[in-house]
C-alpha cells in the first residue's frame, strides 16, 4: 500500500493530528531560515560596514599610521594584531608608491591587489565588503589600509540559532501533545462513542437508544441526525407492530376465507411466475435481437421523427468512431457527420413513408477509400414515425465486379484473338519472307546475283547505288520492323486463345523482382532524356514471405511490363524537382502472396482506370504502344496462375498496381 492511501485510510483524529504536526515543523524550518537570511543581511549590510570603519579610523590615527609606514616589519606587526578580529577576513598595507608592504588573511587565501591603483579592476571580481583607508603622513603624500570584511557568521550565532530552534521545538512537541488531547477528547472520542453505539443498534434491534449530543459542533449536528433517524426508525417499527397486530386480527377474523385466499395467492404467485419468465424471455430476446443487430456486416442506425439516434450498433460506431454512448439521443449529423448531406432524403423517408437508396458513396476509412451503399427506410411504430439506416460496404463487391467485367472482356477477345491471329500469320510471313528474299536477291556478295547481271549486263554496284541514292533499303528496314512488330502483336493475341495447362514451380518473388529490375534498368529505353537507372527503386519485401508457386518468365514479364509503365508515368510529369520513384512491395497476406508496383508518376482518370487491362486499349500515340501489355499481364495473373490483379490511381500523385498469388495451388476438379 502506497504512503498516500495510507494517509487517507487514518482515522479522522490522526489525520488532524499529522497535519498540525506538519505545520508546526514547517513553521519552525520557514522561522528560521528567515532568521539567518536575516541575520546575514544585517551583518553584510550594516555591521561589517560598520565595523571596518571603526577599525579604519582606529588605524588611521597618526602614531598607528606613522609606524604602519615605518617598516614592512612593522606594517605586518600592525596587522597580526587585528588576526583575532572576527568581523575581518583580509587586510593589506599600502606605502606612499601604492605598493603591498604587508597582507593578512584569515581561512583560504585571498587574491589581494598588489598595488593600490588595481583596487578598482579587483573589487569588479571580489563581492566581499572592503574598505580603503587613508594612512595620512605629515611629511609627504599618503599610505593606504585596505579592510576586508568577512561573509560568514560567527559559530556561537548558529549555537544560539540551534539552542532557541530546539527550545521551540521541544515547546512545539508540547504544544501539539496537548492540541492531540484535546483532538483526541473533542473530536476522536465523540466519533467513537457514535460508532459504537450504532455497532450496538445494530447488534440489538434497539433503536430507543439515543446518542448524547455533546457539543455544538459537527459531531453535535451528526449525533442529532443520528437520534433524529433512530426516532424514525423507532416510529416505523411501531407501525409495523401495529400493523402486526392489525393483520394477526383481520387473519383470526378471515379464517373462515383462509382457504379462498391460500387459493388466490397460489394463482397470484403462478401469474407472477410466468410473468417473471415472460420478462426474462423478453429481455433475453432484446438481447439476442442487439447481439444480431451487433453482429451484422452493415451499420444500422435507427433514427425518431426529429433524426436523433435510437439504435446504433457496432458496425456505425466503427464506421463513424462514435461510440454508442455518445451517439444515442444526438442529432445523426453529429454522431455521423458524413450523413449530413443526405438530411434531405432522411426527411423525405421519415415524412412520406418511402424507401430512399444510394447507390455508391465513398467516404475515407484507415487512410483508403472505401465505397458505400446507402439504404433509408422507413419505421412505424407505436412510438411515431422514424427512420432506419442501413450502410453496406460494397468496396469488396465492386472490386469483384470489375474483376467479372474483365475476366467476361477476357474471354470473348479470346476467341477473335485466336482466329485473327491465324488469318493475319499466313501474309505476315509471307511479307517477312519475302522482304528476306529481297535484300538476298539484291546482294553483290551473292554468286548468282552476279551470274544473272553480267548475263543481262546490268551493274550490281550501279544498282545498288542507286537503291541507296533513293533509300530502298531503309523503306525495307521499316517494312521488315512493322512486319515483326505485327508478328508481335500476333503472339500477344494468340496467347489469349491458349489455356495454360503448365506445372508451376516455387518461385522466390524477392529475386524475381530484383532480377525484372535489372533487365529494365538495362534494356528499357524511353527517351534519349530519360535513364531507367536514374529512378529511386524502394524494396520492402517481407522476410516471412517463403517459395510461392509460379511460372518465373510469366511472371517476370508482368513485373517489366509494370516497370516500363511506371517509368513511362514518372518520365511524363510535369514537376522536375521531385525525384522519380518506384516502391516495390513483396508481403505475405493469408491466402495470398502480395506484390505492389506503386510509382509516384502523373497517374490516371477514374475513366482510363476501368479500362486500363481491356486489349487494344492504350493511352499512347499510334506507333508507341499495342494496348496489350497489361491485357497480357492480367492473363498471365488470374487465368494461368489462379490470382488477382487490381489497380488504385490518383491523377497527378501516382499509381498502385498490386498481384495476388495463391499461396498453394488449388487441387483438380476431380481430386480427392
Amino acid at each position: 500500500m502506497s504512503l498516500r492511501q495510507r494517509l487517507e485510510n487514518l482515522p479522522v483524529g490522526r489525520k488532524l493530528l499529522a497535519a498540525l504536526l506538519l505545520l508546526l515543523a514547517a513553521v519552525l524550518l520557514v522561522a528560521n531560515l528567515a532568521f539567518i537570511s536575516a541575520a546575514y543581511w544585517i551583518s553584510q549590510q550594516s555591521v561589517a560596514p560598520q565595523a571596518l570603519h571603526t577599525l579604519g579610523r582606529l588605524i588611521a590615527s597618526p602614531p598607528l599610521a606613522r609606524e604602519a609606514l615605518s617598516s614592512a616589519n612593522a606594517a605586518a606587526g600592525l596587522l597580526k594584531r587585528l588576526d583575532n578580529y572576527a568581523p575581518l577576513r583580509a587586510a593589506a598595507i599600502y606605502d606612499r608608491a601604492g605598493a603591498s608592504l604587508a597582507q593578512l588573511q584569515s581561512g583560504d587565501t585571498l587574491q589581494l591587489p598588489q598595488r593600490v591603483e588595481q583596487l578598482d579592476s579587483w573589487r569588479h571580481s571580489e563581492f566581499r565588503t572592503n574598505l580603503l583607508v587613508e594612512l595620512p603622513q605629515p611629511d609627504g603624500r599618503p599610505g593606504y589600509l585596505l579592510l576586508v570584511a568577512s561573509s560568514e557568521l560567527p559559530g556561537a550565532f548558529y549555537t544560539g540559532t540551534l539552542t532557541a530552534s530546539l527550545a521551540i521545538l521541544a515547546f512545539s512537541v508540547l504544544l501539539w501533545l496537548l492540541v492531540a488531547r484535546q483532538i483526541r477528547r473533542l473530536v476522536t472520542k465523540p466519533i467513537r462513542r457514535l460508532e459504537e453505539l450504532s455497532r450496538q443498534v445494530t447488534r440489538e434491534e434497539n433503536y430507543a437508544l439515543r446518542a448524547r449530543r455533546g457539543n455544538q459542533d459537527e459531531i453535535g449536528s451528526l449525533a442529532d441526525a443520528f437520534n433524529t433517524m433512530l426516532m424514525r426508525i423507532e416510529a416505523r417499527e411501531q407501525q409495523l407492530k401495529r400493523a402486526r397486530d392489525d393483520a394477526q386480527a383481520a387473519f383470526d377474523q378471515a379464517q373462515s376465507l383462509a382457504e379462498e385466499t391460500r387459493h388466490s395467492n397460489r394463482k397470484l404467485e403462478l401469474e407472477v411466475q410466468v410473468r417473471s419468465k415472460i420478462e426474462k424471455k423478453l429481455t433475453g430476446f432484446q438481447n439476442y435481437l442487439n447481439s444480431i443487430i451487433d453482429s451484422m456486416p452493415s451499420a444500422l442506425i435507427a433514427l425518431d421523427e426529429q433524426l436523433y439516434v435510437t439504435q446504433w450498433n457496432q458496425e456505425a460506431s466503427a464506421l463513424s468512431g462514435t461510440p454508442l454512448a455518445e451517439a444515442l439521443n444526438q442529432p445523426v449529423f453529429l454522431a455521423f457527420p458524413p450523413l449530413k448531406p443526405f438530411l434531405a432524403q432522411l426527411k423525405r423517408t421519415a415524412e412520406q413513408h418511402r424507401v430512399e437508396k444510394i447507390e455508391r458513396v465513398t467516404w475515407t476509412k484507415d487512410e483508403l477509400p472505401h465505397h458505400y451503399a446507402l439504404t433509408f427506410y422507413p419505421l412505424v411504430g407505436g412510438s411515431g414515425r422514424g427512420v432506419v439506416i442501413r450502410i453496406d460496404d460494397i468496396t469488396q463487391r465492386l472490386g469483384l465486379e470489375e474483376m467479372m467485367v474483365q475476366s467476361e472482356k477476357m474471354l470473348s477477345v479470346g476467341g477473335l484473338a485466336a482466329g485473327m491471329a491465324h488469318e493475319i500469320n499466313n501474309p505476315l510471313g509471307a511479307i517477312l519472307h519475302n522482304v528476306q528474299n529481297i535484300r538476298r536477291r539484291l546482294s553483290p556478295e551473292l554468286e548468282k546475283n552476279r551470274e544473272q547481271a553480267e548475263q543481262i549486263g546490268v551493274c550490281l554496284q550501279a544498282i545498288d547505288r542507286y537503291l541507296q541514292a533513293r533509300e530502298i533499303p531503309r523503306l525495307l528496314d521499316d517494312i521488315q520492323q512493322a512486319g515483326n512488330r505485327a508478328a508481335k502483336i500476333v503472339s500477344h493475341m494468340l496467347s489469349f486463345s491458349r489455356r495454360s495447362d503448365r506445372q508451376l514451380a516455387p518461385c522466390q518473388l524477392p529475386a524475381l523482382i530484383d532480377q525484372a529490375v535489372e533487365i529494365a534498368s538495362n534494356d528499357f529505353d524511353l527517351t534519349e532524356s530519360f535513364d531507367f537507372k536514374s529512378l529511386l527503386i524502394r524494396r520492402e519485401f517481407d522476410p516471412a514471405l517463403g517459395p510461392v508457386p509460379g511460372t518465373a518468365n510469366e511472371l517476370e514479364q508482368v513485373l517489366l511490363n509494370l516497370l516500363k509503365n511506371a517509368a513511362q508515368a514518372i518520365h511524363q510529369r510535369e514537376d522536375a524537382h521531385t525525384p522519380g520513384q518506384i516502391t516495390l512491395r513483396c508481403r505475405l497476406a493469408a491466402p495470398w502472396a502480395e506484390i505492389q508496383v506503386e510509382d509516384n508518376g502523373v497517374g490516371m482518370p477514374e475513366s482510363v482506370r476501368k479500362r486500363i487491362f481491356e486489349p487494344f486499349f492504350t493511352t499512347k500515340e499510334v506507333g508507341q504502344g499495342t494496348g496489350l501489355g497489361l491485357s497480357v499481364s492480367y492473363f498471365i495473373i488470374t487465368n494461368n496462375h489462379k490470382g488477382q490483379m487490381e489497380v488504385q490511381s490518383t491523377p497527378g500523385q501516382g499509381t498502385c498496381f498490386t498481384l495476388r498469388l495463391p499461396l498453394a495451388v488449388s487441387a483438380p476438379a476431380t481430386g480427392h
